[in-house]
């Protein structure tokens, strides 16, 4: 494809694109689409000769999107959202464009200043203190691992990167039992076992209780094993469970443990000053994560890792051989250290598009609508005889079930999976499931950029008919 007919085509996408976002709730939310659909509908083969665009971009609209689950629809309602916003699509377009290998400074020097400059920006923004650093990682999986690599190099010296784990002993971890299922795969993945995970009791809040987490810590320590990493969680993907940072710090302190805290979707709502509350004691904190890219309004992939020793993070990944040297040595940040990938896209303009584009008071708009919005609705949803809130709603996250007087205990939970399944076979919201107390719950979130109250408003006529009409 020449110039011409690059830019010929690209005005057409741009078209498409922007028609899409004007009218994507003509959309269902979820496919109607069932396994293997859209594989019969491809070639078994590669094409031979090349093909036209047109024809290319034709099998796009009639194969592709009638299969894609949209999550920029208003009614998408599950999960937790995928920002995208039109300054961050026009940034990864440029991204794109410029298509940078962004590892080291030298490969790339704009893109790592301004991955260090926003990183800043996004610090104070949420109230970290100023001896965090950050860096931009894909998801906050990665950011785990890194902190969980980090905790184990620190605690053994950093001789395990070159040792191994054979003679270094048992490396204990813990979390609430509400903790992401990242940090299990994380914990396989860092070489200290998920049978070395201790998943802490929670309180009536579904909390990590303090007390708990110090007993387990002792326990360990008795039974001549190391105390490597905390999690604590800020937002748990159930049901936005957030765990008392002050009094887990004082143990982790206690201990000289590293304290990671997961803040993945709720680190977002910390741009409010009224939910600061959430990190109080994060100076005892070693290590925070949160995604721009799950609610505030930035492209996926995105995500904020913050650690408070970066010289502890570049030694456990450093790795320098000859093709890698440039003479700016400590000058400057090479990123490619500061985490588990050499090569590393350009995540920052994005990042700096958005928070350029609606400034720190239209983010905050964002946050606060969705919470007060999603707040209301769960208000609703209690007031109603037959439905029930099955846990705390903090942020912009609440489950529920229907509990009609006339149904058994038993019941409930086929009545209720019965329910989701056909509200989400309607295609006009989407909503997840999870348990709580072993009960079966619908859980709703909201945070799309397109999401109005007439949209939550929809859904709840939409859940109430379907639930009471569903046998």
């Amino acid at each position: 494809m020449d110039i011409k007919d690059f830019r010929k085509n690209a005005h057409n996408f741009v078209d498409w694109m922007a028609d899409y976002m004007e009218n994507i709730e003509s959309y269902p939310v979820k496919p109607p689409t069932k396994p293997g659909d859209i594989l019969a509908q491809l070639p078994a083969m590669a094409p031979q000769t090349p093909e036209q665009m047109n024809d290319i971009f034709k099998d796009f609209q009639d194969i592709i999107m009638p299969g894609m689950t949209h999550w920029q629809h208003p009614g998408f309602l599950a999960y937790f959202p995928a920002n995208a916003s039109p300054p961050s699509i026009l940034a990864e377009m440029l991204t794109s464009t410029v298509a940078a290998q962004c590892m080291s400074w030298q490969t790339s020097p704009a893109a790592t200043e301004l991955e260090e400059r926003v990183l800043d920006w996004l610090r104070h923004m949420i109230g970290l203190p100023d001896d965090f650093h950050g860096v931009i990682q894909d998801t906050a999986s990665t950011a785990m691992l890194s902190a969980f690599l980090c905790a184990r190099e620190r605690l053994n010296d950093f001789k395990t990167n070159h040792s191994g784990l054979n003679d270094a002993g048992r490396h204990c971890c813990y979390a609430s039992a509400e903790v992401h299922s990242s940090t299990d795969k994380g914990i396989r993945m860092a070489g200290l076992g998920s049978d070395n995970l201790r998943k802490i009791p929670l309180d009536e809040n579904f909390s990590m209780i303090p007390a708990e987490l110090d007993r387990a810590i002792k326990a360990d320590i008795d039974a001549g094993h190391k105390p490597t990493c905390v999690i604590a969680t800020l937002g748990s993907t159930s049901l936005s469970a957030i765990d008392p940072l002050q009094a887990i710090g004082e143990i982790c302190r206690k201990y000289n443990v590293w304290l990671h805290v997961d803040a993945a979707w709720a680190g977002s709502a910390l741009v409010l000053p009224e939910f600061r509350w959430m990190i109080a004691g994060i100076e005892n904190a070693d290590s925070f994560v949160f995604n721009p890219h799950k609610w505030l309004l930035t492209q996926f992939d995105c995500s904020a890792f913050f650690v408070r020793d970066k010289s502890a993070l570049i030694r456990t990944f450093e790795i320098l051989p000859e093709y890698l040297k440039t003479r700016e040595g400590d000058q400057v940040n090479n990123y490619r250290d500061w985490g588990p990938q050499l090569g590393r896209r350009f995540r920052a303009l994005k990042l700096w598009f958005v928070i350029r584009s609606y400034g720190v008071t239209g983010l905050q708009d964002h946050i606060r609508r969705h919470i007060d919005m999603t707040r209301a609705l769960a208000e609703q949803v209690a007031q109603e005889p037959d439905f029930e809130l099955l846990a705390p709603n903090p942020l912009a996250l609440f489950c529920f079930r229907y509990r009609p007087a006339q149904v058994a205990e038993g019941d409930l939970d086929a009545l209720n999976e019965r329910i989701f399944e056909a509200i989400n076979d309607s295609g006009e919201i989407y909503l997840t499931q999870t348990r709580i107390n072993g009960k079966y719950a619908i859980r709703l979130v909201s945070g799309a950029p397109l999401t109005r109250q007439k949209h939550l408003d929809k859904a709840w006529q939409i859940i109430k008919n379907i639930s009471r009409s569903t046998k």
